[in-house]
């Protein structure tokens, strides 16, 4: 891919095949599609980086003048950046606005600094994680309500020991954080990276650039930071591997998340996959397939209210998914047994797992269940719930607004 337009292109394609299937999306919706297809988070990082590949020269290296000094600073929102990672930011807060402009028009250096609750309108020190990233501005935009869309380069790690706000924006007393050396841990490096392969799938993201780099780099280090980048975390989650200084130990804290055991079943998605189980049983079918779970969770005490707030009628789903068991898996029928789990009912486990993790739920639930269910688009099941108007768009949704309303 060379440019904007054959992104664009893609998602008009893929809009017009899904049309064919009776899925309908916007075209915002294909582009964030296409963006993630293509492994990065959303179609504005997608366009950025796409837009950075063009510039003919490479951004110099940067680094910290001295032990400690001052820099232009910028809070960053509920968004951690790792070294060698090139992101667009937008910014409309008036000293984060003056901070970048003193950057731009000085040696366009500037920290990042984390903030701790991204509902503080004007951070002060105590409202910052201590670890930052020194960054390179590569390009300026400014914009017709008066913020400022910017591209920036991450650097490397620098700690924290004041952020005021001054005349020209807010200002950051840094020091360089170096890292510790790095060790051989081939074994280690092997796994994560065969769990985060594991992990891209999950998600559907194609990334032919990282496996290249991780084929030809032993840096334990930049493997972290990559995984890390890419990788769909809780804020908290994120910084806590930013500030770890040892690589090695980095890379185990990113396999021990990449390792989907380690996320339990909650008590009310055991029962789903228990009556999934029953279901199948009492039609003495061989298999429990996504029909049978996806029957279960609409009874789930937290999948089904997410697909009444889709639009979606219970009644007619359950009545569709009976009917489909009942008519279309006679042929399964067995006569002693039990049903054992089908390689896309253990598949969409192991992607809801992933995902309690990336919203920092302690155990995964039916609402993680539904949404890895989508992946498998070839299943009746998924089907199904694409004619009652369901999309893994209208679930995330509705789950942001469940969330919004607890945390309210």
């Amino acid at each position: 891919m060379r440019d904007f337009r054959d992104a664009k292109a893609m998602a008009q394609t893929l809009r017009e095949s899904l049309t064919t299937k009776a899925v309908t999306i916007s075209h915002s919706e294909s582009l964030e599609l296409v963006s993630r297809m293509l492994g990065v988070a959303d179609w504005n990082t997608l366009s950025a980086l796409l837009h950075a590949e063009r510039r003919d020269t490479a951004a110099p290296i940067v680094r910290l003048k001295s032990p400690s000094a001052v820099y232009p600073a910028i809070p960053l929102r509920d968004f951690v950046p790792f070294p060698n990672a090139t992101f667009p930011l937008f910014v409309g807060r008036e000293h984060t606005v003056l901070a970048l402009n003193h950057a731009f028009e000085g040696e366009r250096e500037m920290v990042c600094a984390i903030q701790r609750d991204s509902g503080v309108d004007d951070p002060a020190f105590a409202d910052l994680y201590e670890v930052g990233v020194l960054a390179q501005l590569l390009e300026l935009e400014r914009l017709s309500d008066g913020s400022i869309r910017v591209l920036t380069r991450a650097i490397r790690r620098v700690g924290l020991h004041s952020f005021t706000a001054v005349a020209t924006g807010y200002r950051s007393d840094t020091s360089e954080l170096p890292e510790r050396p790095a060790v051989d841990a081939p074994d280690l490096v092997r796994r994560a990276i065969q769990r985060f392969e594991d992990y891209a799938a999950a998600h559907l993201l194609l990334m032919p650039d990282v496996w290249l780099f991780f084929d030809q780099t032993r840096d334990v280090g930049r493997i972290a930071d990559t995984m890390a980048t890419r990788m769909k975390l809780p804020v908290k989650d994120k910084y806590e591997l930013l500030a770890i200084l040892d690589p090695v130990k980095r890379l185990e804290k990113i396999d021990s998340l990449l390792d989907v055991s380690a996320r339990p079943f909650g008590p009310a998605y055991e029962a789903a996959r228990r009556r999934a189980l029953v279901l199948a049983d009492q039609r003495r079918h061989q298999f429990a397939t996504l029909e049978h779970l996806l029957l279960a969770l609409t009874e789930d005490g937290d999948a089904a209210p997410v697909l009444q707030a889709c639009n979606a009628d219970l009644d007619v789903l359950r009545k569709n998914l009976a009917d489909y068991l009942d008519k279309e898996l006679a042929h399964t029928m067995i006569e002693t047994g039990t049903a054992a789990p089908t390689a896309a009912f253990l598949r969409v486990d192991r992607r809801a797992a992933l995902h309690a993790q990336e919203v920092g739920y302690p155990a995964v639930t039916g609402t993680n269940a539904l949404v890895a269910l989508f992946p498998e688009t070839r299943s009746p099941a998924a089907r199904m719930l694409a004619d009652q108007g369901v999309t893994r768009w209208r679930v995330d949704k509705a789950i942001a607004r469940n969330a919004a309303k607890e945390k309210g």
